[in-house]
């Protein structure tokens, strides 16, 4: 949990924060900490990272949420590799919502965008080198010897010279008392002990036991429970509701109406449900209840004849594609899709007029800290949040519908309350990824090399949804990132778009628009390589020859999959690459196609992050995007019908299952650029690298997600 102490004053917490130049906060006092240690046993904060207890104990104050991507483990390594510290005294907790625990890259504190290991990598280090530093200036101190003649050492420091060796934890109480340095020097890669090592992680053991406290494992002292009944019409109310039947389901403690439909209140969450579902409500379904996906498609068809936002222009592409020898135009879409995360959406309040506490596993801790507050109607400093381990984010717990859920329930019950979705609220309630319509073109010469290429894009605007008023002249980055940024070397190029507003809540969902872009893209490389007679694989080379970077992984893909040798009968290959997060990814697919189905037997992806913190993650990671991007693939969609999703478990959205994963390798390029995003890159390249083989086994280009039987024969 965030820490100890529910009671945390936020501005005692803040009294001795100094930020740095980094934006590295160092000097905090976190006070609370006697509830868990005896009485002169706490630990002593030696900057808003790090804590030592007399024992030895380390503990990493962890900024950002941990729902699967190892940040829990990274972070520690990055911060002890530096610290010198041993690493089997670690421990991790999590941070409390304040301004010290930013994310540079969001101005806020929040976990998202692949960007916890790429904005923590100077930051995380520092707090590691400034902590070893004040270690040994306090041993130097206490010896009365230069601390140059001093040096730091598995979680001690020793003085050579007279063989004296002191241990952290007993120096630790000095050095939180001294002033942090103002520069500390970091260690050139060629020193790491740690960073670069696979390394096990810290929160398995506790995981496996069952002793990790999800969102959804939090118990509070007169806790009641809740579910809530939401207008199954996106954007309808609440018209009038009977809860008699409801109040008559034993358990059910009360029925109140919140801004996001009917609570049930009961003792526990199965009597909240059954209450839910024996309660009454005639709801106001609104404009949206004639809103269909054929209807949304139909619309976003329209606007592929009206020229759209400009997001890159090079040269003059409408000329060169009027001149072009050869001319190829395809249309693409890219279904809703929900992001079906383990663990539902839930969270635990607690308002009291005095404050407000929330227990959930969130992406965003300011903004919950916000919601928190003004549905409290106190200061942001009164409202505290402990962050719990998430069961799967992938960007859905970015966003506070939960969170307010929770807070509006708590704050009429005057007790704490725990709201929960079930897998149907989850799936029919979501911040969906958009739906997304393509119209591409491109020309060769005579010689087969590509002169222009157009995009045209029509997808409904991410940013407006999280951030509303952030998305200027109409042009919404994320809406064409993975195409806008085309890395192949074409001389002429045109991408547009057009922000689509059909009202079905749409969020950041994994990987972002390079998720559905990435498809378009690399499936229309691939149909000009057919075009033009060339090897794909050959065909995208030779386009990217002056990015040493992306040549790098698509080589590496390739020769580790044997792109040049035969394969057994029945089975065909496909490629693609696609940058995104500022990570090069490219893959190799090996399917078959079989009564109308598709099996992908292996899949190779090669990889450059930068500099790797831990291999295993990194592998887990592009192992876990991979499987994500299959479901993509071959399984999921969302579809609207009277203004409802049509789907509402894993029984019609389905999940890639265990016997349906391929043979899945992963191959890293060495590198010592900084370290880029992990969590995201492995999803992109995996629909057009499938549907680019799937070209291969049978001839049928799959220009519209999930692959269905019918697009096959």
């Amino acid at each position: 949990m965030s820490h100890a102490n529910g009671s945390l004053d936020r501005r005692e917490f803040l009294k001795r924060g100094v930020a740095g130049a980094t934006g590295l906060v160092v000097g905090f006092y976190l006070p609370g900490r006697n509830d868990v240690f005896g009485a002169g046993d706490a630990p002593e904060v030696i900057n808003a990272w790090i804590q030592i207890s007399p024992d030895d104990e380390i503990t990493i104050i962890e900024s950002q949420s941990e729902m699967g991507q190892g940040v829990a483990t990274s972070y520690p390594m990055m911060i002890a590799e530096e610290l010198e510290c041993d690493w089997k005294k670690i421990r991790v907790e999590f941070a409390p919502a304040a301004t010290a625990y930013f994310n540079p890259a969001f101005r806020m504190q929040g976990t998202g965008g692949s960007q916890s290991i790429r904005q923590g990598w100077v930051p995380m280090r520092r707090a590691g080198a400034t902590a070893r530093e004040m270690l040994i200036r306090a041993a130097a101190e206490k010896w009365g010897v230069d601390k140059a003649e001093c040096h730091a050492e598995n979680g001690m420091v020793a003085h050579a010279a007279s063989k004296r060796r002191a241990s952290y934890g007993s120096l630790a109480d000095a050095a939180a008392k001294l002033p942090p340095p103002t520069d500390v020097k970091l260690k050139d890669p060629s020193e790491f002990k740690i960073i670069g090592k696979p390394t096990k992680r810290l929160d398995t053991p506790d995981k496996i036991s069952g002793q990790t406290v999800f969102g959804i494992d939090v118990r509070r002292p007169g806790m009641l429970h809740a579910a809530v009944a939401r207008c199954p019409v996106f954007s309808g109310k609440v018209a009038s509701f009977d809860a008699t039947k409801a109040k008559a389901v034993p358990g059910v403690k009360d029925v109140v109406q919140i801004s996001s439909g009917v609570a049930v209140v009961a003792e526990n969450t199965w009597s909240a449900m059954q209450g839910r579902r024996a309660l009454e409500v005639k709801w106001d379904e609104g404009e949206l209840a004639s809103v269909s996906s054929d209807s949304i498609w139909k619309l976003y068809a329209e606007q592929m004849e009206k020229p759209g936002v400009a997001a890159r222009k090079d040269g003059d592409a409408a000329a060169a594609l009027a001149s072009a020898a050869q001319k190829i135009e395809a249309v693409y879409q890219a279904p809703f899709e929900a992001h079906a995360t383990m663990e539902p959406m839930n969270c635990t309040a607690d308002v009291r007029p005095d404050g407000v506490e929330v227990w959930v596993p969130t992406q965003f801790q300011t903004s919950t800290q916000a919601i928190a507050a003004q549905i409290a109607g106190v200061k942001p400093d009164k409202a505290l949040v402990h962050t719990t381990y998430l069961g799967g984010g992938f960007g859905r717990r970015g966003l506070t519908d939960f969170v307010a859920d929770a807070c509006e329930v708590s704050k009429a019950m005057k007790a704490p309350v725990q709201v929960t979705w079930s897998r149907e609220d989850d799936m029919q309630h979501d911040h969906y990824r958009p739906c997304s319509y393509a119209r591409l073109a491109a020309g060769l010469d005579a010689n087969g090399n590509p002169v222009a290429w157009t995009t045209r894009i029509a997808c409904d605007s991410v940013f407006s949804w999280f951030f509303p008023g952030s998305v200027q002249n109409g042009l919404d980055p994320a809406s064409v990132e993975g195409i806008a940024d085309l890395p192949y070397a074409v001389p002429n190029v045109l991408v547009d778009y057009h922000l689509m507003t059909p009202g079905i809540p749409t969020g950041f969902w994994r990987s972002v628009g390079a998720s559905q872009n990435g498809f378009f893209r690399e499936s229309f490389v691939d149909e000009l390589a057919v075009a033009a007679k060339k090897d794909p694989y050959e065909f995208r080379r030779a386009l990217l020859a002056k990015s040493a970077r992306h040549i790098g992984v698509l080589d590496l893909a390739a020769q580790k999959a044997g792109w040049s040798k035969p394969l057994p009968p029945g089975i065909f290959r496909g490629i693609a690459i696609v940058q995104s997060f500022d990570t090069y990814v490219a893959q190799v697919a090996e399917i078959s196609v079989e009564k109308g189905r598709v099996k992908v037997h292996r899949i190779v992806c090669a990889l450059d992050c930068g500099q790797v913190i831990n291999p295993a993650i990194v592998e887990q990671q592009a192992m876990g995007g991979i499987v994500f991007g299959l479901t993509q693939t071959l399984k999921g969609a969302i579809t609207i019908d009277r203004g409802r999703v049509q789907q509402s478990n894993f029984n019609d959205y389905d999940m890639l299952r265990m016997k349906e994963s391929p043979k899945i390798e992963v191959y890293i390029v060495s590198s010592k650029e900084p370290p880029t995003g992990m969590g995201e890159p492995g999803v992109p390249p995996v629909a057009p690298v499938v549907c680019n083989a799937v070209f291969a086994a049978t001839g049928k280009r799959i220009r519209k997600l999930p692959i269905r039987a019918e697009d096959l024969a």
